[in-house]
Protein backbone atom coordinates (compact mmCIF):
# COMPACT_ATOMS: atom_id res chain seq x y z
CA UNK A 1 0.00 0.00 0.00
CA UNK A 2 1.56 3.28 -1.33
CA UNK A 3 1.45 6.58 1.52
CA UNK A 4 -0.92 8.43 -0.38
CA UNK A 5 -3.54 5.67 -0.28
CA UNK A 6 -3.02 5.70 3.18
CA UNK A 7 -3.22 8.97 3.80
CA UNK A 8 -6.70 9.02 1.48
CA UNK A 9 -7.73 6.61 4.40
CA UNK A 10 -6.48 8.26 7.74
CA UNK A 11 -8.24 11.42 6.79
CA UNK A 12 -11.59 9.51 5.72
CA UNK A 13 -11.65 7.86 9.14
CA UNK A 14 -10.88 11.89 10.89
CA UNK A 15 -13.70 12.76 8.03
CA UNK A 16 -15.98 10.11 10.08
CA UNK A 17 -15.15 10.79 13.24
CA UNK A 18 -15.76 14.76 12.93
CA UNK A 19 -19.10 13.74 11.30
CA UNK A 20 -20.16 11.51 14.16
CA UNK A 21 -18.69 14.11 16.46
CA UNK A 22 -20.37 16.61 14.56
CA UNK A 23 -24.05 15.29 14.81
CA UNK A 24 -23.27 14.65 18.67
CA UNK A 25 -22.90 18.34 19.48
CA UNK A 26 -25.93 19.36 17.31
CA UNK A 27 -27.99 16.54 19.39
CA UNK A 28 -26.88 17.51 22.36
CA UNK A 29 -27.60 21.18 21.63
CA UNK A 30 -30.49 20.57 20.51
CA UNK A 31 -32.31 20.26 23.41
CA UNK A 32 -30.80 23.09 25.24
CA UNK A 33 -33.26 26.02 24.62
CA UNK A 34 -32.19 29.65 22.65
CA UNK A 35 -32.32 32.01 25.75
CA UNK A 36 -34.38 34.69 23.22
CA UNK A 37 -36.69 31.68 22.02
CA UNK A 38 -36.49 31.99 18.60
CA UNK A 39 -36.72 29.07 15.99
CA UNK A 40 -34.52 28.97 13.30
CA UNK A 41 -36.68 30.36 10.79
CA UNK A 42 -37.50 33.55 13.05
CA UNK A 43 -33.26 33.73 13.48
CA UNK A 44 -32.61 33.72 10.15
CA UNK A 45 -35.18 36.06 9.17
CA UNK A 46 -34.10 38.53 11.99
CA UNK A 47 -30.53 38.66 10.87
CA UNK A 48 -31.29 38.90 7.13
CA UNK A 49 -33.52 42.17 8.28
CA UNK A 50 -31.20 43.68 10.56
CA UNK A 51 -28.65 43.56 7.63
CA UNK A 52 -31.19 44.98 4.76
CA UNK A 53 -31.76 42.42 3.46
CA UNK A 54 -35.26 41.78 1.76
CA UNK A 55 -34.92 39.92 -1.15
CA UNK A 56 -34.16 36.04 -0.10
CA UNK A 57 -36.40 33.94 0.92
CA UNK A 58 -36.51 31.56 4.10
CA UNK A 59 -37.82 27.70 3.20
CA UNK A 60 -37.89 24.67 5.02
CA UNK A 61 -36.03 21.75 3.49
CA UNK A 62 -35.98 18.09 4.26
CA UNK A 63 -33.56 16.00 6.28
CA UNK A 64 -30.97 16.28 8.64
CA UNK A 65 -27.71 18.78 8.83
CA UNK A 66 -29.02 19.74 5.02
CA UNK A 67 -29.43 23.63 5.61
CA UNK A 68 -28.48 25.14 2.75
CA UNK A 69 -28.23 29.28 0.85
CA UNK A 70 -28.67 29.39 -2.84
CA UNK A 71 -27.58 32.63 -4.21
CA UNK A 72 -29.09 31.71 -7.18
CA UNK A 73 -32.90 31.70 -6.36
CA UNK A 74 -31.81 33.89 -3.11
CA UNK A 75 -33.26 30.99 -1.03
CA UNK A 76 -32.13 29.86 2.84
CA UNK A 77 -32.92 26.41 3.29
CA UNK A 78 -33.13 25.08 6.71
CA UNK A 79 -33.69 21.41 7.43
CA UNK A 80 -36.61 20.19 9.81
CA UNK A 81 -34.11 20.00 12.73
CA UNK A 82 -33.46 23.34 12.35
CA UNK A 83 -36.34 25.75 10.78
CA UNK A 84 -38.89 25.34 13.58
CA UNK A 85 -36.35 24.40 17.04
CA UNK A 86 -35.90 27.58 19.43
CA UNK A 87 -32.58 25.44 20.32
CA UNK A 88 -29.15 27.17 20.68
CA UNK A 89 -27.89 24.07 17.89
CA UNK A 90 -30.83 25.71 15.50
CA UNK A 91 -30.35 29.53 16.20
CA UNK A 92 -26.39 28.70 15.37
CA UNK A 93 -26.82 26.91 12.00
CA UNK A 94 -29.68 29.45 10.83
CA UNK A 95 -27.83 32.19 11.47
CA UNK A 96 -24.23 30.11 9.67
CA UNK A 97 -26.61 29.98 6.98
CA UNK A 98 -27.86 33.72 6.66
CA UNK A 99 -24.33 34.87 7.29
CA UNK A 100 -23.44 33.69 3.43
CA UNK A 101 -26.60 35.56 2.67
CA UNK A 102 -24.26 38.55 3.87
CA UNK A 103 -21.59 37.46 2.14
CA UNK A 104 -23.80 37.66 -1.00
CA UNK A 105 -24.87 41.40 -0.33
CA UNK A 106 -21.75 42.78 0.97
CA UNK A 107 -19.81 41.23 -1.60
CA UNK A 108 -17.51 39.41 -0.31
CA UNK A 109 -14.74 38.76 -2.24
CA UNK A 110 -14.03 34.72 -1.43
CA UNK A 111 -17.66 33.52 -2.39
CA UNK A 112 -17.56 35.91 -5.82
CA UNK A 113 -14.68 33.88 -6.55
CA UNK A 114 -16.52 30.17 -5.57
CA UNK A 115 -19.33 31.06 -7.10
CA UNK A 116 -17.21 31.96 -10.35
CA UNK A 117 -15.86 28.51 -10.48
CA UNK A 118 -18.85 26.24 -9.59
CA UNK A 119 -19.78 25.15 -13.05
CA UNK A 120 -16.71 24.55 -13.88
CA UNK A 121 -15.87 22.23 -10.58
CA UNK A 122 -19.41 21.08 -11.31
CA UNK A 123 -18.28 18.98 -14.74
CA UNK A 124 -14.63 18.41 -12.94
CA UNK A 125 -16.20 16.54 -9.97
CA UNK A 126 -18.09 14.24 -12.54
CA UNK A 127 -16.26 13.48 -15.33
CA UNK A 128 -12.30 14.08 -13.60
CA UNK A 129 -11.84 10.36 -12.96
CA UNK A 130 -13.21 9.12 -16.36
CA UNK A 131 -10.28 11.63 -18.06
CA UNK A 132 -8.13 9.79 -15.99
CA UNK A 133 -8.37 6.59 -16.60
CA UNK A 134 -9.29 7.15 -20.36
CA UNK A 135 -6.23 9.07 -20.39
CA UNK A 136 -4.19 6.16 -18.75
CA UNK A 137 -5.89 3.35 -21.41
CA UNK A 138 -4.34 6.03 -24.09
CA UNK A 139 -1.53 6.35 -22.82
CA UNK A 140 -0.98 2.40 -22.74
CA UNK A 141 -1.71 2.07 -26.35
CA UNK A 142 -0.43 5.24 -27.77
CA UNK A 143 2.17 6.83 -25.34
CA UNK A 144 -0.23 10.01 -25.26
CA UNK A 145 -0.63 11.93 -21.99
CA UNK A 146 -3.09 14.48 -22.73
CA UNK A 147 -6.29 13.17 -21.29
CA UNK A 148 -4.69 12.03 -18.13
CA UNK A 149 -3.52 15.27 -17.36
CA UNK A 150 -6.94 17.12 -18.29
CA UNK A 151 -8.15 14.68 -15.24
CA UNK A 152 -5.29 15.49 -13.35
CA UNK A 153 -6.29 19.42 -13.72
CA UNK A 154 -9.57 18.80 -13.31
CA UNK A 155 -9.14 16.86 -10.11
CA UNK A 156 -6.77 19.99 -8.78
CA UNK A 157 -9.69 22.50 -9.80
CA UNK A 158 -11.85 20.33 -7.13
CA UNK A 159 -8.88 20.80 -4.74
CA UNK A 160 -8.71 24.47 -4.98
CA UNK A 161 -12.67 24.59 -4.81
CA UNK A 162 -12.25 23.34 -1.39
CA UNK A 163 -9.40 25.37 -0.15
CA UNK A 164 -11.74 28.71 -1.71
CA UNK A 165 -14.92 26.76 0.59
CA UNK A 166 -12.60 27.48 3.74
CA UNK A 167 -12.77 31.15 4.21
CA UNK A 168 -16.24 31.24 3.30
CA UNK A 169 -17.91 28.75 5.80
CA UNK A 170 -15.28 30.23 8.66
CA UNK A 171 -16.42 34.26 7.99
CA UNK A 172 -19.93 33.22 7.79
CA UNK A 173 -19.73 31.39 10.69
CA UNK A 174 -17.97 34.47 12.34
CA UNK A 175 -20.65 36.64 10.96
CA UNK A 176 -23.08 34.08 13.12
CA UNK A 177 -21.65 34.59 16.40
CA UNK A 178 -20.71 38.18 16.26
CA UNK A 179 -24.86 38.74 15.33
CA UNK A 180 -25.77 35.84 17.86
CA UNK A 181 -23.74 38.16 20.59
CA UNK A 182 -24.17 41.78 19.64
CA UNK A 183 -27.69 41.76 18.40
CA UNK A 184 -29.26 39.00 20.23
CA UNK A 185 -27.07 39.24 23.75
CA UNK A 186 -25.77 35.21 23.61
CA UNK A 187 -22.87 35.36 26.11
CA UNK A 188 -21.34 32.87 27.96
CA UNK A 189 -22.11 29.33 28.47
CA UNK A 190 -24.92 29.75 25.16
CA UNK A 191 -22.01 31.53 23.13
CA UNK A 192 -20.06 28.97 23.64
CA UNK A 193 -22.37 26.12 22.94
CA UNK A 194 -23.07 28.14 19.55
CA UNK A 195 -19.39 28.22 18.86
CA UNK A 196 -18.32 24.58 19.90
CA UNK A 197 -21.49 23.65 16.92
CA UNK A 198 -20.44 25.50 14.39
CA UNK A 199 -16.55 24.65 14.80
CA UNK A 200 -17.48 20.81 14.60
CA UNK A 201 -19.31 21.95 11.29
CA UNK A 202 -16.13 24.01 10.04
CA UNK A 203 -14.21 21.33 10.36
CA UNK A 204 -15.88 18.63 7.82
CA UNK A 205 -14.78 21.31 5.80
CA UNK A 206 -11.43 21.08 6.91
CA UNK A 207 -11.37 17.24 6.41
CA UNK A 208 -12.97 18.10 2.82
CA UNK A 209 -10.39 20.22 1.82
CA UNK A 210 -7.82 17.62 2.91
CA UNK A 211 -9.27 15.01 1.38
CA UNK A 212 -9.36 16.95 -2.06
CA UNK A 213 -5.56 17.30 -1.32
CA UNK A 214 -4.47 14.16 -1.27
CA UNK A 215 -6.70 12.81 -4.26
CA UNK A 216 -4.44 15.41 -6.28
CA UNK A 217 -1.17 14.14 -4.43
CA UNK A 218 -2.24 10.27 -4.94
CA UNK A 219 -3.00 10.96 -9.03
CA UNK A 220 -0.03 13.04 -9.15
CA UNK A 221 2.34 9.92 -7.27
CA UNK A 222 0.60 7.45 -9.79
CA UNK A 223 1.45 9.76 -12.65
CA UNK A 224 5.19 9.82 -11.20
CA UNK A 225 5.41 6.23 -10.74
CA UNK A 226 4.26 5.26 -14.01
Amino acid sequence: MSWEILLIIVIGIIGMVVQARLQSVFNKYSKVLFPRGLTGREVAERMLAENGITDVKVQPTNGNLTDNFNPTNKTISLSESVYNSNSIAAAAVAAHETGHAVQHARGYAPVKLRTAIVPFVSFSSRFAVWFVILGIILASSTGNLTLFWIGIGLIAASALFSLVTLPVELDASRRALAWLRDSQGLTGESYSQAKEALSWAARTYVVAALSAIATLIYYLGFARRN
